[in-house]
């Protein structure tokens, strides 16, 4: 049913590349990508992972390398059949980029009580801990249902 998901967050380059990667790891057969939402309003597009993501995401077993960011854009939006986001606000603005998105977006901590997983950007190690944490356990959660 779900075979292409897309995972996004603002700039593309903690969350949302980590939740790909750990999607991709538990669904080999699925086509799974990320972008964000604000991206190049943040001069973000085409930049690599955050180094604490790598760092972070490296020591739990998951390579972040390679990784670029990416605007989220209508097109993707509409060549997705999931789109799983960060915080509940997201919904709404991917919605304004892609309103026929509406149905098929939800959040990647949906199934860990509709849980909310706050952006790590340039806050303490603790902080990617927690946020890998609970991208951790949602794809699993995610992996489980799909």
């Amino acid at each position: 049913m779900f075979s292409k998901i897309l995972v996004v967050c603002v700039g593309n380059i903690c969350r949302s590349p980590t939740g790909e990667r750990k999607l991709q790891a538990l669904l080999p057969n699925k086509t799974i990508d990320s972008a964000g939402i604000a991206s190049a309003k943040s001069g973000l597009v085409g930049k690599p992972a955050d180094d604490m993501a790598i760092q972070v995401s490296s020591e739990n077993g998951l390579d972040l390398q390679g990784h670029q960011s990416k605007q989220l854009t209508a097109q993707m939006c509409a060549e997705f059949d999931l789109i799983l986001v960060m915080e509940k606000g997201h919904i709404d603005a991917v919605c304004s980029i892609a309103p026929a998105a509406r149905g098929k977006t939800m959040l990647f901590g949906q199934w860990l009580g509709q849980k909310e997983i706050p952006d790590p950007y340039k806050q303490s190690r603790e902080a990617f801990d927690f946020a890998f944490e609970l991208i951790d356990r949602a794809a699993e959660a995610w992996a489980g249902k799909l």
